[in-house]
């Protein structure tokens, strides 16, 4: 499992991207996963093409909303995509809005979901290894779908780390979470 994970100086160096080249246009390696999708009216022109993006790689997606270009309340919708994460009907969440900083409150704002807004491959990756990140955030007005499938290719593939120090910062949160 070491070898898998994205060395942090290698990012440093400004070849974070190497480890991952490919990803974008393979299903993961554990083949395909649940997982929740969800978008506001700002995020929802993307949100089709997104499915079919991780349809095609071999993922199950529920579609959690928006369904139309109305505008619609982006915590409605991150409470529909984490109750499907939290269920385990979903093994992970993607949302979609504006600039994602909105969904990405919200998500966070329910027990036992951590959300991450990620706008690179370096931190969708990172996010899943250091913090088990369960829910990745996007924005429709900031990233392209090109970038989006990349971030999504590295979601999807990293995993949470099995070394102490980042099972004990996990540990942590969850102890921050219950108080």
């Amino acid at each position: 499992m070491r070898e898998e994970l994205l060395p942090r100086r290698e990012f440093l160096g400004g070849v974070a991207i190497l480890p991952l080249a490919g990803a974008a246009h393979a299903p993961t390696a554990t083949g395909g996963m649940k997982l929740a999708i969800g978008a506001d009216h700002a995020g929802f022109p993307m949100k089709q093409p997104v499915i079919a993006l991780l349809q095609s790689w071999g993922h199950t997606v529920k579609d959690c909303g928006t369904f139309t270009p109305e505008p619609v309340d982006f915590p409605d919708i991150a409470k529909r995509v984490c109750e499907e994460v939290l269920t385990g009907r979903a093994q992970r969440g993607v949302m979609v809005c504006g600039t994602g900083v909105g969904a990405c409150i919200a998500a966070n704002k329910v027990r036992g979901i951590r959300a991450a807004l990620c706008h690179d491959t370096f931190s969708a990756h990172q996010s899943v290894e250091h913090d088990d990140v369960n829910v990745v955030c996007v924005g429709a007005w900031i990233v392209g779908i090109k970038v989006v499938e990349e971030i999504l290719a590295a979601f999807l593939k990293a995993r949470f780390s099995t070394e102490e120090q980042f099972q004990r910062r996990v540990r942590k949160l969850r102890e921050m979470e219950e108080r």
